[in-house]
C-alpha cells in the first residue's frame, strides 16, 4: 500500500487500538474509527453477551465506513483461558489456563486448546489474541500473573508458551507473547502501580527472557509489553513500555524481533498514574511500539492520538519512524486477516455451541483431568462413601441488592453429588467472616470427612480461609482435605496440611475432575509447577 497517499492522521491512528463500552458499535466506537481512523478494537466482556451478538458486533465494525474502507480492524481480545477468559459464554468453549496446562505438562496438549480457541474465536470476528502470557512466574505473592503463568521453570514456559503460539497461528488468529521482558517476578500489579524487577542481567536472560526468545523462534505475531522497571537493561528507571533501550536496544536489536510490539493498556495507573496516558503513548512509540492500547476511555484515547499526531509534527517523531510500525501493521494484516469484507465474513458464528459439545468436552475434560494435582496426602484418599462429606465452598458474591441471593455458580459439591451419596455444602464468601467461620465448625462437629476449596484470586490467601483451614485441622478425628481452586501457593499458609490438591481454576471440569479424584475415579496426573513450602 502506496503510504504517500496516507494523511497523518490516518497514519496516526493505526498504530492504536481502543475499547468502548457497549454490545453494538456504538458512538464511542465510531468516532474512534471513523473520525481518528484507529486500526483496532479490543473486546471486553462488557462488549459480549452471545455468541451471536458477538460475531455480529464483529461483522458491523469491520463493515463501519471509513476512509480506508479496505483495510481491516485488529479485533483483539484478551483470552488467556482459565480464570482470565472473556470468553465464558454459553455456547464457548470453556478453555483451562496457562497453570493448569503447565501441571498437564504436554506441550501438544496445549497446542491443540490454543487450536480450539482460535477456531472459536475466528467464527466470532477476533483475529488478535493477547496470549499466551509466557511470564515465568518465580515469586508467590505475585499478585496479578499467578495462575496466569505455565509455571515457574523457564524451560518449561518456554515449550508451553511456543506450543500456544502455534496452535493460536496455525489457525490464523494473531498471538502474542507478553508481557516482555517478564512480570513473574513482581510483587505489584501493574494495573494499579508500578513495579520493578532489579535482578542482572545475567538472571534475567536465564529466566525471563528465556520463553520469549522460544516464541520470538516460533515466530510469534506480537509481542505485549510489561509496565515494569528492569534496571538491569533501563538504568533510568523507565518502565519498559516506553524504554528505546528495551524495546529497540533489547527486543529489536538484540533479540532480532521483527514482529509487532504492542503496549499493554496505558490506562494502567503504572503508566497513567507516573507519566500520564496521552504522554505515555508519545514514548511508547519513541521507544519502539508499533501498537498503543488505550482501553476504556474516549477522552484518553482522543487525547493520546491527538499528541502523538502533535508529536510528529514538531519532528520529535519523524514520519519515518511512523511508517516504518505502519509497514509491519499492515503487513501482519494483509498476512492474518486480508480485507475488510474477508474479516467481516469470518464471522460465521450464528448458534451456539461454536465448536461441537462432544468434540470440545473430550478435549477440554482431557485437560482438566490431566492437571489435578496431588500434592500431598496419597494415603488419604479416596474418601469413605459409606461416610457423608461436608464440602466448604468459598464464593465471589455479587450482588445489586443488600437481600439479593449470592450468583450460584458450579461448586465442588455439584460435582461430587453424582459419585457420592452423602454431600453437603456450605458456602462461605472469599473473605469469610469469624461468624462464618464458626457456623463451618459448628457443621463439622457432624461429619468425619471435610472437604475445603481455597480461592485466592491475587497475593496471599484471605486471612479469613487461613483461619478456617487451620481450625478445622485442629478439630480431632477429622479427614481434612483441602483443593486450591486458583492458587496453588494456598498450601504455603498452612504447610502441615496433610492432604492438599491443586485444581488451578473453578471451572466445572475441573472441578469435575477432582470429585472423580475424591472418590477414586480417577488417579491424579498432574505435576505441580512452582515451589511450594511442604513440611
Amino acid at each position: 500500500m502506496d503510504l504517500t497517499a496516507w494523511t497523518l492522521e490516518e497514519k496516526v491512528g493505526q498504530l492504536f487500538i481502543c475499547g468502548f463500552h457497549s454490545l453494538v458499535p456504538d458512538e464511542q466506537i465510531r468516532t474512534l474509527v471513523q473520525q481518528y481512523h484507529v486500526g483496532g478494537v479490543v473486546y471486553f466482556r462488557r462488549n459480549i453477551a452471545s455468541v451471536e451478538q458477538l460475531a455480529e458486533l464483529s461483522r458491523s465494525l469491520q463493515s463501519l465506513p471509513r476512509s480506508k474502507p479496505e483495510l481491516p480492524l485488529f479485533i483483539s481480545i484478551d483470552q488467556e483461558g482459565g480464570m482470565v477468559a472473556r470468553l465464558d459464554h454459553e455456547g464457548m468453549s470453556r478453555i483451562p489456563g496457562n497453570m493448569a496446562l503447565g501441571a498437564a505438562n504436554d506441550p501438544a496438549l496445549t497446542e491443540e486448546v490454543a487450536r480450539l480457541a482460535a477456531k472459536e474465536m475466528l467464527q466470532l470476528g477476533i483475529n488478535f489474541n493477547f496470549a499466551p502470557c509466557v511470564d515465568v512466574n518465580n515469586n508467590p505473592a505475585n499478585p496479578v500473573i499467578g495462575v496466569r503463568s505455565f509455571g515457574e521453570r523457564p524451560d518449561q514456559v518456554a515449550v508451553h508458551g511456543a506450543a500456544a503460539v502455534r496452535g493460536y497461528q496455525a489457525e490464523g488468529v494473531i498471538a502474542t507473547a507478553k508481557h516482555f521482558p517478564g512480570h513473574g517476578d513482581t510483587a505489584v500489579d501493574s494495573h494499579r502501580g508500578l513495579a520493578s524487577v532489579p535482578h542482572g542481567k545475567e538472571r534475567l536472560y536465564q529466566v525471563e527472557l528465556v520463553p520469549f526468545r522460544e516464541a520470538i523462534a516460533e515466530g510469534v505475531d506480537a509481542i505485549m509489553t510489561a509496565h515494569v522497571i528492569f534496571p538491569a537493561f533501563e538504568p533510568e528507571g523507565t518502565p519498559a513500555t516506553l524504554s528505546h533501550r528495551v524495546l529497540t536496544g533489547l527486543l529489536r536489536e538484540e533479540l532480532g524481533y521483527g514482529g509487532l510490539i504492542v503496549t499493554d493498556c496505558l490506562e494502567m495507573q503504572a503508566i497513567a498514574g507516573h507519566y500520564g496516558i496521552a504522554e505515555g503513548a508519545v514514548q511508547a512509540i519513541e521507544a519502539g511500539a508499533d501498537l498503543v492500547l488505550v482501553s476504556h476511555t474516549l477522552a484518553e484515547q482522543r487525547a493520546a492520538i491527538e499528541r502523538v499526531a502533535e508529536a510528529v509534527r514538531s519532528g520529535r517523531i519523524s514520519e519515518a519512524r511512523l511508517d516504518r510500525s505502519l509497514e509491519r501493521i499492515l503487513a501482519l494484516k494483509a498476512k492474518r486477516i486480508g480485507s475488510a469484507a474477508q474479516a467481516a465474513a469470518a464471522a460465521t458464528a450464528t448458534t451456539a455451541p461454536l465448536t461441537p459439545e462432544a468434540e470440545s468436552a473430550a478435549l477440554l475434560r482431557r485437560a482438566a483431568e490431566r492437571s489435578v494435582t496431588l500434592v500431598k496426602g496419597a494415603g488419604r484418599l479416596p474418601l469413605k462413601s459409606d461416610q457423608p462429606v461436608l464440602v466448604v465452598w468459598p464464593e465471589l458474591r455479587h450482588r445489586t441488592e443488600v437481600d439479593e441471593p449470592a450468583v450460584h455458580q458450579y461448586t465442588l459439591a455439584d460435582a461430587l453429588r453424582p459419585l457420592h451419596a452423602q454431600v453437603s455444602m456450605t458456602v462461605i464468601g472469599t473473605q469469610p467472616s469469624e461468624e462464618e467461620i464458626a457456623a463451618v465448625l459448628e457443621q463439622s462437629e457432624e461429619v468425619d470427612q471435610i472437604v475445603v476449596a481455597t480461592y485466592t484470586a491475587e497475593g496471599e490467601i484471605p486471612e479469613g480461609q487461613q483461619k478456617l483451614v487451620q481450625r478445622l485441622q485442629q478439630l480431632p478425628g477429622k479427614r481434612l482435605i483441602v483443593i486450591s481452586t486458583r492458587n496453588p501457593y494456598d498450601l504455603n499458609a498452612f504447610p502441615e496440611i496433610e492432604t492438599y490438591l491443586c485444581l488451578y481454576e473453578n471451572r466445572p471440569f475441573s472441578l469435575d475432575a477432582a470429585a472423580k479424584v475424591l472418590v477414586g475415579e480417577l488417579q491424579p496426573q498432574g505435576v505441580l509447577p512452582v515451589s511450594l513450602n511442604q513440611d
